[in-house]
């Protein structure tokens, strides 16, 4: 069994990138390999979803945060009330990772030694990438321009799992259009 990382855009995706993603991650279940994953919104939280739609016990999904799932639905809620994401948004991303640590504790990796605030998000980010691609055998992206960013830690996943020797298939979109 392989595993594969999904990165991509938290901030926007559209209906043709969901396809795209929903389609290359049914192939990876169905196929019997799994997913790894960094448990944002977005492109994770969509990978997330049509895994566990066809593995239900989760043992093929491998999903990282950058601290414990606590802290990281305080992050989120916080988000929701200043406007960056709807709250929506934010308790259907904490029912998500909520679902997947009760149906297989192990597929949902926490980082309880961590700090992580405001100040030191960006850092802890970037770590959880590492964290996803030191267990991936190949990694698939999703760099989606936008006019608040350009997927930076996308690339910063790409570069990653480049230097690691593994195959790196990387989508494009630029929804400033």
């Amino acid at each position: 069994m392989k595993w594969i990382g999904i990165s991509g855009s938290w901030r926007k995706t559209n209906k043709e990138i969901e396809e795209k993603l929903r389609e290359i991650v049914r192939d990876i279940i169905l196929c019997g390999d799994g997913i790894v994953s960094g448990g944002a919104l977005g492109v994770d939280y969509v990978a997330t979803d049509e895994a566990f739609k066809h593995n239900p016990e989760c043992d093929r999904i491998k999903i990282f945060l950058p601290t414990t799932i606590e802290k990281y639905a305080e992050h989120y809620r916080k988000h929701a009330k200043w406007g960056t994401i709807t709250k929506e948004q934010a308790e259907s991303l904490i029912e998500q990772l909520t679902k997947i640590k009760q149906t297989r504790s192990d597929s949902l990796a926490e980082n309880p030694d961590t700090n992580f605030t405001e100040e030191n998000k960006k850092e802890m980010y970037y770590a959880r990438n590492t964290k996803v691609v030191d267990v991936s055998d190949e990694l698939v992206a999703f760099r989606v321009k936008t006019e608040a960013s350009e997927s930076m830690g996308t690339a910063d996943t790409a570069e990653k799992a480049k230097a690691k020797g593994i195959p790196v298939k990387i989508f494009f979109y630029d929804l400033t259009k």
